[in-house]
């Protein structure tokens, strides 16, 4: 199994700043707020069985919620200017 963390995308950036009622947050569809919400909710177990379909948004939410500069990594993906 692979250890390399996926990218995470300026609109999961951007989603997951929402959840967390962040500056540079855009609100997602109902599906991913749902998602993000038992993302949140989930035990490790079902944690780890989310990450093999969303292991992005997994990623971005840990970063938010368990980093200590994830919140501003975050906000500095929402904001990358496409070269």
């Amino acid at each position: 199994m692979s250890t390399t963390q996926p990218t995470i995308s300026q609109e999961t950036a951007r989603h997951v700043l929402w959840h967390y009622g962040q500056d540079g947050g855009f609100r997602p569809g109902s599906f991913t707020q749902l998602l993000m919400q038992t993302i949140a909710a989930a035990d490790v177990v079902h944690t780890a069985r989310l990450r093999v379909i969303y292991p992005e948004l997994i990623d971005a939410m840990n970063q938010a919620a368990n980093e200590a500069d994830g919140i501003a990594r975050l906000k500095a993906v929402a904001t990358e200017v496409a070269a």
